[in-house]
């Protein structure tokens, strides 16, 4: 089949201007119909007309406390000195909280408020009576109560329509349900209210590659994870997600699954199949059954996006790669899930932040960068992740998105940015920013600290050791890894705080002793025993990033072994992360590369031991009195189940956890 190149790429604005605009003129934009539904199944719909209260509640006069009523002006006089009697079932009566007033009474006096007189001088309740009070018992078979206060019309007694009067707006149209509102709802008398339909959305995941969780998989097999991720975001706007069956590259299948939707659903979603490639249907059936409006928009990630209707209702084709597919679908779906629904979208709460290192952009995208985010001191402080549109872990790890315009090449470190967050505000206070070299500990200690203390949160950016110390020396982290061995003095740390930190005071706990070595497959099949054999034109190395320790161990060996990095296969390929090395050893991107033990463990890699290395975490002296950072160092301290989870990951000496190894 001849390949197609993308009919266009529009800038976003545009893109957007053009399909609202085309989705008005169709009458696709307008608010669903109503439909009725009972009240105790309303919660986050929407109303679809105003409510006013059938009932007033109450609706009739009802004894808001537990006691006695009686008729206000037969207290009058009433006080300590000269408390008057109430005969029961006559000028009183007894009623419970909620019970109908008896006709003609109007105040209650509450039980604790009364003493009942049995008889003459019988007394069972703790108010005193006076002698004259005694004396005046002329039935000694009647009851009554004695007060020692006169009570106001009313009191104690909800009148009717207290709450809500007949009539009465209750909820206006286009209000979206709250808990509460359901019982104001019941209690004006409805059982049943008109709200907007849930726009039905159809989501249909394409592709040979892909199968169902759960599924026996097969080298090329990709999990199909997209559609239930769209779906939540479906249920979250409030709509109604219809996941069909994955469809295989065919042509007339999938214009089957499209036209099928279109029948029964507000928007279709076809997830992949939407770049140019050869088995790339969804712009040719989008076309066959209706119209392309766009197929290619300017952004990053998501630019083979495809905007389109079919048989009258709005088609998306959006990527299969999982960053994009969620961009897509925000930017081209939500707001109209919103507008079907007559509900305002909110914006993303945003902040200002200082950007912790440099992000580069293609000139002609508007690019969206999953951020973390910060508080450190007085700076809010924003990290990149990782740029790659399948990372969904990126995601996940995410605080909120910057966008980098289309006509910039990037931003530099140092920057302040606008942040879209996707976290509360209060979560990213309660953060502590790692910034440094990566290590398996860390997570086993992010997890550990989330169980022990929910409020707080450890965000870890890999740039490496020395990005770590620079990251701490510009105050944007409150801690880094750092594993940084100098060759001349053979000391782990200690000599780079003192040159990159010599104005803050800095100190130095340790983590972890750890192994490093050279990762390679099982049964080590290209027999690799060192650094030497880097130079075999068949092995292929991969590297850690710049500044990273590893890195640097790595440089060492080279240099001692007089081999030029130019001459090592693979040399500047890098990983940011030890499971990044690991995982490319495993799938034969690389032969070998150096990371630590636990990284081989976890994987199943062999293992050849080349270094010991001290891992420490640096911290300002100003946060270590910090609730949050006392909280992570009491778990790295004091907290055994962390210390055995370490030592279980293997390769980490654990002799010094915790310690305090420097401070200047």
């Amino acid at each position: 089949m001849k390949r197609k190149i993308y009919l266009d790429s529009k800038p976003l604005p545009e893109a957007i201007e053009n399909w609202h605009e085309r989705l008005r003129r169709e009458g696709l934009d307008r608010p669903l119909p109503p439909e009725r539904i009972n009240v105790i199944d309303s919660l986050g719909r929407v109303t679809a007309e105003a409510v006013s209260a059938r009932v007033s509640s109450p609706f009739y006069h009802a004894a808001a406390m537990d006691g006695y009523a009686v008729r206000f002006k037969e207290t009058f006089g009433a006080s300590e000195t000269t408390p008057i009697r109430l005969r029961i079932n006559d000028q009183a009566t007894s009623v419970d909280t909620g019970d109908p007033m008896p006709e003609g009474f109007n105040a209650v006096i509450m039980i604790e408020d009364v003493r009942i007189i049995r008889g003459k001088n019988i007394s069972s309740h703790r108010l005193p009576l006076s002698e004259e009070s005694q004396e005046g018992d002329d039935d000694s078979r009647s009851e009554y109560i004695e007060i020692l206060e006169a009570v106001t019309p009313w009191q104690h007694v909800r009148t009717i329509g207290e709450d809500i009067v007949a009539t009465e707006l209750i909820l206006p149209e286009n209000h979206a349900i709250k808990p509460v509102d359901i019982g104001a709802l019941l209690a004006g008398g409805h059982s049943e209210i008109m709200v907007r339909k849930r726009p039905k959305i159809a989501i249909i995941p394409t592709g040979n590659e892909i199968v169902e969780p759960g599924s026996p998989l097969m080298k090329g097999n990709i999990i199909e994870y997209n559609s239930r991720v769209l779906s939540s975001l479906v249920t979250e706007w409030g709509g109604e997600p219809l996941r069909f069956p994955i469809i295989r590259d065919n042509i007339d299948e999938l214009k089957d699954a499209i036209s099928d939707a279109c029948s029964t659903c507000d928007m279709v979603v076809v997830n992949a199949g939407s770049s140019a490639g050869s088995e790339d249907f969804t712009a040719r059936s989008i076309s066959e059954l209706g119209e392309v409006l766009i197929h290619g928009v300017g952004i990053k990630p998501g630019k083979p996006s495809i905007l389109g209707i079919a048989k009258g209702k709005p088609v998306l084709g959006i990527p299969g790669y999982p960053v994009s597919a969620y961009v897509a679908f925000t930017l081209f779906a939500k707001p109209f899930l919103y507008a079907w629904q007559c509900l305002t979208m909110r914006e993303p709460e945003r902040t200002r932040a200082i950007l912790s290192r440099q992000v580069a952009s293609s000139l002609g995208q508007e690019e969206f960068v999953r951020v973390k985010v910060g508080v450190v001191g007085n700076k809010t402080i924003a990290t990149p992740l990782s740029s790659g549109a399948g990372v969904i872990m990126s995601l996940v790890r995410a605080d909120g998105m910057v966008r980098v315009p289309s006509l910039s090449e990037g931003i530099g470190a140092g920057r302040e940015v606008d942040v879209e967050l996707m976290r509360p505000k209060d979560e990213i206070k309660n953060t502590i920013v790692c910034i440094g070299s990566h290590d398996n500990a860390l997570d086993v200690l992010s997890n550990l600290l989330k169980k022990r203390y929910p409020a707080y949160s450890l965000s870890s950016a890999h740039v490496g050791s020395m990005g770590g110390l620079i990251a701490l020396k510009r105050g944007e982290a409150h801690l880094a890894g750092t594993h940084l061995l100098d060759e001349e003095t053979g000391v782990y740390n200690i000599p780079f705080v003192r040159r990159l930190l010599p104005d803050r005071r800095i100190v130095l706990v340790n983590l972890v002793y750890r192994q490093q070595g050279l990762l390679v497959k099982k049964g080590n099949p290209k027999n690799i025993r060192g650094f030497e054999d880097l130079l075999r034109d068949e092995v292929v190395f991969i590297n850690r990033q710049s500044g990273a320790g590893t890195r640097l161990l790595t440089d060492k060996h080279l240099r001692e072994l007089a081999i030029e990095p130019s001459r090592v296969m693979g040399y500047e390929r890098e990983e940011y992360t030890h499971m990044g090395v690991a995982s490319a050893v495993l799938t034969g991107i690389a032969d070998t590369g150096l990371a630590i033990r636990a990284a081989a463990n976890a994987l199943e890699l062999d293992f050849i031991p080349v270094a010991r290395e001290r891992y420490d975490l640096a911290v300002p002296h100003d946060f270590m009195e910090s609730d949050m950072i006392k909280a992570l160092i009491e778990i790295v301290r004091e907290d055994e189940s962390f210390r055995n989870t370490v030592v279980g990951l293997g390769g980490y000496d654990i002799t010094d956890m915790g310690k305090v190894m420097y401070e200047s």
